[in-house]
């Protein structure tokens, strides 16, 4: 008997543990890194970055009459001899870049 308590307190155990899992997962915001990371890569594939940098909090930012919570960020080049910058939103739900924008 002890044994099968054990085992059925175990399994209880984990399949909590799991459905607790993918419920976190699931509902678990990107990181103000990750979004930089995602929006790196994604200026990397048209050429050398040489600084970047995003805001920690995110801001209410409306694109398309849509409300969005967003990471400001921003990303400089060097073309020519010269510093380019540009500025972007990253949501905060998908990780997607909301918008960029070349600053003058």
């Amino acid at each position: 008997m002890k044994k099968r308590n054990i085992l059925l307190a175990a399994a209880i155990g984990f399949t909590f543990g799991y459905i607790t899992n993918q419920q976190v997962q699931v509902r678990q915001k990107v990181s103000p890194e990750t979004a930089l990371k995602n929006a790196k890569e994604l200026f990397k594939k048209s050429g050398p970055i040489n600084g970047s940098w995003i805001y920690m909090k995110p801001e209410s930012v409306e694109k398309n009459g849509l409300p969005y919570q967003a990471y400001r960020g921003g990303i400089t080049r060097n073309i020519n001899g010269e510093n380019i910058q540009y500025e972007f939103y990253v949501d905060v739900e998908t990780g997607g870049i909301i918008s960029a924008n070349k600053t003058e």
